[in-house]
């Protein structure tokens, strides 16, 4: 089968720390590299932020193509809907000359480029995962500084897409709110790889006997701030015997406290009582993260909104429990009392007693570490995500007929 994805803003082949890189970069890559092991020809499309070639091999039978659609520069993704209507244009005559099989957009701003390439081809079937919904964003407090066009073009790509593809049981439970017919919504979540995440391997050496560890973007709605003000608590209650260490950041600085939000932190830190308990690391590469994900007693993740939890995963499949926010695909990836624990989002009192059950209780997290293994390689490998992905291509490519009636809604 011949796969077109389409990641406008994020290229499969990215460094992940970036404003705009981090999840959906590891998502693309990882699927795309997995449904090229089950034989099939995979494409992926993303606009062009740099000099990169305009093709570049990114292993057996992953080629990613970089789109010319706007300046060769990096663009924030608000600002990228300027420079859709080229980016469409590019995809309709790479695909005249050959059709794909199957499309899969990422993100709602690919997806609309991707229903006006097929549409203006009578061409393939277009599966869609959109990754995050924005309506779901603001409910839940986050920080969300999306292009004006995304509140009315999302819901209408989510309706119009042959079939949606859900990370999560909360998502998809929205997108049936938004009107999207239940039979065209599928739940597939993340995926991990094992090989590079597991017990097995090194681990960094701790500086005290309990070490937490915050990994992801350093974004308000993340709630690193809870983070350490649990931290306080604890050394305050006489657990002085703990760090915390925070990755994260813009991976373009020099130190992580020229990371403005990193040095906000910090400050915070500082503030109360605990800034030589925070190891605030900065942009830490993919291929290292297993090794500080390996020395950690908790994984700390804490947001207001998380529509998957990739890093949750990743330390599950270290062998590490996992303190978690009870929101998004959270409550699907970690399970509450046998990989982790489940907290309210912003209850601090609440963290707290949860990591001073972890910190006093040894044999908790030697239960629950062994547990996110087995989880997170019988449900979360991305042989089984592309195995259930592969599954919902084939009826379309098989079945599909294109939507007249429809085609006039994402002008």
């Amino acid at each position: 089968m011949r796969i077109a994805m389409v990641s406008e803003h994020a290229s499969p082949l990215a460094s992940l720390g970036g404003e705009d890189a981090g999840a959906q970069n590891v998502h693309v890559r990882g699927l795309a590299a997995a449904l090229a092991a089950r034989g099939h020809s995979v494409t992926v499309y993303t606009r062009r932020d740099g000099s990169m070639p305009e093709r570049v091999p990114a292993g057996p039978g992953v080629e990613v193509v970089h789109v010319s659609a706007g300046p060769a520069d990096t663009v924030p993704r608000r600002e990228l809907p300027a420079y859709t209507a080229e980016f469409t244009q590019r995809l309709i005559d790479r695909w005249d000359e050959e059709s794909p099989d199957v499309v899969h957009a990422h993100f709602w701003n690919s997806g609309v480029a991707a229903l006006r390439a097929a549409w203006a081809l009578d061409g393939p079937p277009v599966v869609q995962t959109l990754h995050s919904l924005e309506h779901l964003e603001r409910r839940q407090g986050g920080d969300v500084r999306s292009a004006p066009a995304r509140r009315r073009l999302e819901p209408a790509v989510a309706r119009q897409a042959d079939q949606l593809i859900a990370m999560c049981s909360e998502e998809a439970f929205e997108l049936a709110r938004l009107g999207v017919s239940s039979r065209r919504i599928a739940v597939v979540p993340q995926g991990v790889d094992t090989r590079r995440f597991s017990p097995e391997g090194p681990a960094e050496l701790k500086r005290r006997a309990t070490r937490l560890v915050s990994v992801g973007r350093i974004a308000p709605r993340k709630d690193v701030d809870s983070a350490i003000r649990a931290l306080a608590e604890l050394v305050a209650s006489g657990r002085d015997d703990v760090e915390l260490v925070v990755v994260g950041g813009s991976v373009s600085v020099e130190r992580p406290l020229d990371d403005p939000e990193v040095a906000r932190l910090a400050g915070l830190a500082r503030s109360l009582g605990v800034r030589e308990h925070v190891d605030f690391r900065g942009w830490v590469s993919h291929d290292t993260l297993p090794r500080l994900l390996r020395s950690a007693d908790v994984l700390v993740a804490t947001p207001r909104y998380e529509p998957f939890g990739v890093v949750a995963l990743e330390a599950m499949a270290c062998g590490i429990p996992v303190v978690a926010s009870a929101v998004g695909g959270l409550l699907d990836t970690v399970a509450h009392g046998t990989t982790g624990l489940h907290v309210p989002p912003g209850d601090l009192p609440v963290l707290v007693r949860t990591l001073a059950l972890l910190i006093d209780y040894p044999r908790l997290r030697a239960r629950l570490g062994p547990a996110g293994v087995d989880r997170a390689r019988t449900a979360f490998t991305w042989e089984q995500v592309a195995m259930h992905t592969e599954r919902i291509y084939f009826p379309l490519v098989s079945t599909h007929r294109a939507h007249d009636a429809r085609r006039t809604v994402l002008r």
